[in-house]
């Protein structure tokens, strides 16, 4: 197995890896079925005789220093073993280079994993991760004012959905996982006051009681979104709720948790060529794949060929 993390803290990445070893980027968050997924799939890449070396994140923003870290010591193939907020750092980090992306799914959800069609069993994931194929995908990008911009993999929410990744507790999402978002999404109901979003692309300006930019077709799961966006298409597709209050909200997560969601009436995906603005109440948060990136206002485009991301083995 692995050593421990080093104690001179995450900024040190694999410089003390032996030769050839696969660098392995941990968010040791994850516990319980996770945790063993993780020691398995380790296992398996040993078993399959590959050295690995794990380096543990111990705070925001060191998947995106240990990922570029990796990258200046040689590493090509980069493993990020973590959710979609972990990987969304790494992505971030790698994003322009020639380093491939390799995940190791322990989230919540796992949405990105789910989208590429990666498996969860240990043996596969140990396969994909060494003899996947690479490929390029674009990314979605949002510039808020005085910000740097900020990549996402798979989408970008405003509205009621923002609200709730910005009220989740993270200490009972710890413990109930999934829970966590469904008991926040019923106390946002009662408190969130569903304001107007202006959105503007490909020169028009609509207004929706929330929004999704999406890049890839499923959302918070395997639940469908945006059913022909795709990562290796540079194109982003706007998901638009066009009614407020509680009882559409309900019929919206209702008709996404029944496959329906892109027949449902006030809802529609409209493909985008362009840079899309977003607007509305001032300081609004704005998530992308999960966790708070930016505040309104913000503009979002796409990023084509933008990192190289490990699919699964056949």
């Amino acid at each position: 197995m692995p050593d421990d993390p080093p104690r001179r803290g995450s900024r040190a990445a694999c410089r003390d890896a032996e030769p050839g070893a696969l660098c392995v980027i941990h968010n040791p968050a994850a516990g319980g079925a996770r945790l063993r997924r993780f020691r398995a799939t380790l296992r398996s890449l040993e078993d399959q005789g590959r050295r690995v070396a794990v380096r543990a994140t111990r705070e925001p923003g060191d998947a995106g220093r240990l990922a570029r870290a990796a990258l200046a010591e040689g590493h090509r193939r980069i493993v990020v073993a973590g959710g979609d907020g972990t990987i969304n750092e790494a992505i971030n980090a790698l994003a322009g280079g020639p380093a491939e992306l390799a995940i190791l799914p322990l989230g919540t959800v796992n949405v990105l994993a789910a989208e590429i069609g990666l498996p969860l069993d240990p043996a596969a994931l140990a396969r994909s991760i060494l003899a996947g194929p690479a490929h390029r995908v674009s990314l979605g990008r949002i510039a808020a004012p005085g910000e740097a911009p900020r990549l996402f993999s798979m989408m970008a929410g405003v509205g009621f959905d923002a609200h709730v990744v910005a009220g989740v507790d993270l200490a009972l999402k710890r413990r109930i996982g999934k829970g966590a978002y469904v008991w926040e999404s019923l106390r946002q109901l009662g408190r969130f006051a569903f304001p107007r979003y202006r959105v503007t692309f490909d020169g028009e300006t609509v207004e929706a009681a929330s929004v999704v930019v999406a890049k890839g077709h499923y959302y918070a799961g395997r639940y469908v979104c945006a059913p022909e966006a795709r990562l290796r298409v540079p194109r982003l597709h706007v998901c638009l709720f066009e009614k407020g209050g509680p009882w559409a909200t309900l019929g919206y997560a209702m008709a996404l948790q029944t496959g329906r969601l892109p027949e449902r009436g006030g809802y529609r995906v409209v493909p985008c060529e362009s840079k899309i603005t977003i607007e509305g109440p001032a300081g609004d948060p704005v998530q992308a794949d999960g966790d708070l990136v930016a505040a309104l206002p913000v503009e979002i485009d796409v990023l084509a060929d933008a990192v190289s991301l490990v699919y699964p083995a056949d």
